[in-house]
């Protein structure tokens, strides 16, 4: 959808295997360190992840938060950040600034730039809110808000050249203007994001984000991402 981006920056290696050996030293007399040679495969490590700490609703996750992603996303809209940003437990967060960030603004304003690549408007279609209450939103429609992105990025313009500060500035713009940002998770906290903002009834934007990492989690994490799959994703279940 739109132009929205997730590209992974970094991720532990083995994460199941990692997850593996939290899971064995809670009981193991030994070190498990020692025993690494003996460890299973990281495909088996999977299953016994599964087996001994996930299936049949057991939900012992705390060895899933050893192993991390940091993730890169982008192009998404301010309200869609705030949403995100508002679940910290497990995730960690560096927002683009919009006081550092403003030349694109300007750059709108001054034809540079095309105004959807830095502001974000919903597409044509109908709609309901969050009461039920049906509307359409038209081509004319649209081209009206696009029409004030770009009033709003000129006014910024002017007070900029105004000798304005950026954070003053800001205040006149659109509030969804495209955000980037980096977010660290590890595995349990991505599927209490996953629980929370992938729902039926979650924000549109929201949903596409969620949409966009599932297939970084699932190459990642294949087998625990197939038994969230099976257990837990679109079902609204309370967060891990």
């Amino acid at each position: 959808m739109d132009r929205f981006r997730v590209e992974v920056i970094s991720k532990t290696p083995n994460p199941q295997q990692t997850i593996y050996a939290a899971m064995h030293q809670d009981y193991a007399e030994a070190f498990v360190w020692d025993q690494r040679h003996d460890w299973p495969s990281e495909e088996k490590a999977g299953e016994l992840v599964i087996r001994n700490l996930l299936k049949g609703g057991r939900g012992h996750f705390g060895p899933l938060e050893h192993p991390q992603i940091v993730l890169n996303c982008g192009f998404f809209p301010h309200s869609t950040m705030q949403q995100i940003r508002t679940h910290r437990v497990g995730l960690s967060f560096d927002v683009q600034s919009f006081r550092y960030t403003g030349a694109r603004i300007i750059d709108v304003a001054s034809g540079k730039a095309d105004v959807e690549d830095v502001f974000y408007l919903r597409p044509v279609g109908s709609y309901t809110d969050r009461q039920g209450k049906k509307y359409d939103y038209t081509e004319a429609l649209r081209q009206e808000d696009l029409d004030w992105c770009i009033a709003g990025a000129r006014r910024y313009q002017t007070r900029i050249g105004q000798g304005f500060s950026e954070e003053h500035a800001r205040g006149l713009i659109p509030f969804d203007v495209r955000q980037h940002w980096v977010v660290s998770a590890n595995a349990r906290s991505l599927m209490h994001l996953l629980d929370l903002r992938w729902k039926a009834d979650a924000q549109l934007e929201a949903q596409k984000l969620c949409e966009a990492i599932w297939p970084e989690f699932q190459a990642w994490v294949p087998a625990i991402a197939q038994w969230y799959e099976d257990n837990r994703l679109k079902k609204a279940r309370l967060s891990p």
